[in-house]
């Protein structure tokens, strides 16, 4: 399992590093140019140009990413072109919000979409079936953003049930949290559904019915359990998923997360943010599938049997090779 862990956080590094690069390029190709951003348009062009240079703009992209890299290797993110302030005392003060955002959402997604999809499966071609479906169907067909607004509109100016923006209470973090999860809701739902009914047709479902053991019995403790280890890969990917709908919510719910930290240097050009934060978020998210792909191998046998396979088969070769290169110096 150590073996197992390793590998997976030495995969790691050319991901985030390949993210980087990428986002940096973005940079690169899009029209804008910050120093006009920060000087406004009627600055004369020694000073747009005496700007660049100070903010190391006219350097080649690859003398950028390296230097990029080695601040973040000394723990420094750069500093905001706009606030003049580090990065990564900005982020680390505005990660918080975004964590309970995305880690409730996903709590509420799994927690509602597993039942739902087991009464779906256990009521299969039913109304009830047929109803659950299309109610997934539909919220996950929906925009987050569309959806976040309808519930602004709904909630929050109709009705003035719940608070429009910010985060004064916990009643302000219900929409923002019902607009990111929903969808996801929908689709662990379907998901669940489908495993689930291809496990209850397996031949142990059905002796264990005949068995006469009890039906909540056979499909929680029996059918359930099989059918969630497709499920476990299904959640690590929606936690990229779900960062990317907190970066729509927070900025229509006004919450200061890392996602509206990230929009906002994506609209000033401030390079330094954009960076450092899709560098922070694509850390976070390969952790979240590092945990995953741990989790999937303690909950799957046939992962941790083709690890010990492999371990054992290096293990052969080597022995062999060290027999030939006795036999050989014999």
């Amino acid at each position: 399992m150590l073996r197992f862990i390793r590998n997976r956080l030495l995969m790691m590094i050319p991901i985030v590093l390949g993210i980087s690069f990428i986002v940096l390029l973005l940079l690169e190709i899009t029209p804008g140019d910050p120093a006009k951003m920060l000087l406004g348009t009627q600055a004369t062009p020694e000073r747009l140009a005496a700007l660049r240079a100070q903010l190391g703009l006219d350097d080649p992209i690859l003398v950028r990413f390296v230097n990029f890299l080695w601040q973040i290797v000394h723990g420094d993110f750069g500093t905001s072109f706009m606030t003049k302030r580090p990065v990564f005392e900005e982020m680390i003060m505005r990660m918080p919000y975004t964590l309970v955002l995305v880690g409730i959402s996903l709590a509420v997604s799994v927690g509602l979409g597993i039942p739902l999809g087991v009464y779906a499966a256990t009521h299969h071609n039913t109304w009830k079936d047929n109803g659950a479906m299309f109610i997934s169907l539909f919220f996950v067909s929906m925009p987050v953003f569309w959806f976040a607004l309808l519930l602004v509109r709904f909630f929050g100016v109709e009705l003035r049930w719940l608070p429009l923006s910010g985060i004064d209470s916990w009643q302000s973090w219900i929409l923002p949290i019902v607009a990111t999860s929903l969808g996801f809701v929908a689709t662990i739902a379907r998901q669940t559904r489908s495993n689930m009914l291809e496990v209850i047709r397996q031949d142990y479902i059905v002796t264990a019915k005949a068995k006469g053991l009890p039906e909540r019995k056979v499909i929680y403790r029996h059918a359930l359990k099989n059918a969630l280890i497709p499920i476990i890969m299904v959640i690590g990917n929606m936690f990229g998923l779900l960062i990317g709908g907190a970066l729509i919510t927070e900025v229509i719910f006004g919450i200061p997360g890392l996602g509206q930290y990230t929009i906002a240097g994506l609209t000033g050009r401030d390079y330094p943010v954009i960076q450092g934060s899709v560098f922070m978020l694509s850390v976070m998210f390969s952790l979240v599938i590092l945990i995953v792909d741990v989790v999937f191998a303690i909950v799957d046998p046939r992962i941790r049997s083709q690890s010990g396979r492999k371990k054992h088969k290096d293990q052969k070769d080597g022995n062999k090779i060290e027999e030939n290169t006795q036999k050989i110096e014999a």
